[in-house]
């Protein structure tokens, strides 16, 4: 967060992000290319698009996408999901240029393609994107995921709602890693990833209300009310762990539903934090949380109370249901299933310890909340962590449990 008036994301060029120009002139590739602009091919009737990586010399001499071994392996594969490649998909890369240099195209690249990707996407309007490998990877979720991309293996598989295109995008490996792997059993997981991306081809995508999210640092009351059901809770905290000197619990959050959340700054007087004592101590209302060994020390240590009903908690839910590296963070989550970018990066920096060599150093999250804009900010964070718990609990329970 920045000290003055405006954020940098609020002011940054949308012509020129991050101060760079990405345009046809300074991606350089042009000059290799007979036809850079044939663009799009295909009739797409069942309104499925394919993203590749970049234009292969046979495709720019033939205009024609997927020629070659994995291009006949692209179509094989989907014609036996009933899909015909150039008549029912509309098929374009994520550089539309031809790339000579064998380590492939850079980032650079791909965002100076990246408007031409976002034009196609627009014009044709597709219910699901197929996003083949790294490259595409980049050019559709490069620029709406505020973390880290990491590597592909982590992105494989999901289905990931994008409500600025009111579509699915679904990224499965690129043909090329799947003919260079030579083993039946990536195809295996190539073609059920497939299979899992068709299911979403008409299913609408996830409709939420707005968060409401209520502070209610000045009168806890409101935590009365909870009697029975199930709430998430999360805090914002100095550090990682509780114990050392000087650390403390700075806000906290209560989602009393997938909508609904109450937060609020740590009353000084233990008095006025009764509300939330004794919500913590009823054992009628189930408590959630995303890692909610996190919560539980920090409730035991500062607030010197236990936790009655441990009832759910999403992180190692995410563990059970997929044991990839990566993939069980809830902001990770939250985009993946429910396409939220970015709630967090103003808000990041001031919880990470400034002391590097201390992995339990003290943060700056004390630094936020000495100005009303940066608590207000903070509550919100806090609110909308809840609020995606929740949610994403629900549907972990439905994946998990409803079999039984």
């Amino acid at each position: 967060m920045n000290k003055g008036f405006f954020t940098k994301k609020e002011t940054e060029s949308k012509s020129r992000p991050k101060g760079k120009t990405y345009s046809c002139a300074s991606c350089g590739l042009l000059p290799n290319t007979l036809n850079p602009c044939f663009g799009v091919t295909g009739k797409g009737r069942k309104e499925i698009m394919i993203i590749g990586s970049s234009n292969t010399k046979s495709e720019d001499e033939r205009m024609k996408h997927w020629q070659g071994t994995s291009g006949r392996l692209v179509k094989s594969i989907f014609s036996d999901q009933d899909i015909d490649i150039s008549n029912d998909c509309w098929s374009l890369n994520a550089v539309s240029c031809v790339c000579k240099d064998p380590k492939g195209v850079t980032g650079y690249q791909v965002e100076c393609c990246r408007k031409n990707v976002e034009k196609a996407i627009k014009k044709y309007n597709p219910k699901l994107i197929f996003i083949l490998g790294n490259n595409a990877l980049y050019s559709l979720i490069g620029n709406k995921y505020s973390g880290s991309l990491g590597e592909f293996k982590k992105w494989r598989g999901f289905t990931i709602p994008d409500f600025e295109h009111n579509c699915w995008l679904c990224p499965i490996s690129h043909p090329d890693y799947i003919v260079n792997s030579k083993g039946k059993e990536s195809e295996l997981v190539w073609e059920q990833d497939i299979q899992n991306a068709l299911t979403k081809l008409n299913k609408k995508l996830p409709n939420y209300d707005k968060p409401k999210i209520i502070d209610i640092s000045d009168d806890l009351s409101p935590l009365l009310n909870i009697e029975r059901g199930v709430v998430s809770i999360d805090y914002e905290t100095t550090g990682l762990k509780p114990h050392a000197a000087g650390h403390q619990i700075v806000c906290a959050s209560v989602a009393v539903g997938p909508t609904y959340a109450y937060t609020f700054m740590i009353p000084q007087n233990r008095s006025d934090l009764l509300p939330f004592i004794r919500l913590l101590q009823n054992p009628n209302v189930g408590k959630m949380a995303h890692n909610m060994k996190y919560e539980d020390a920090w409730t035991n240590v500062r607030l010197k109370t236990e936790v009655a009903n441990w009832e759910w908690d999403s992180m190692q839910a995410a563990h059970i249901i997929d044991n990839r590296q990566g993939i069980c963070g809830l902001k990770f989550l939250s985009f993946i299933c429910f396409g939220v970018g970015d709630y967090s990066s103003e808000i990041s920096p001031y919880l990470k310890g400034v002391d590097k060599k201390n992995a339990n150093s003290l943060n700056t999250v004390l630094e936020l909340c000495e100005t009303g804009d940066g608590r207000k900010k903070l509550l919100h964070y806090c609110g909308l962590d809840t609020i995606y718990q929740y949610r994403l609990a629900i549907l972990q329970q439905d994946e998990i449990l409803a079999p039984f």
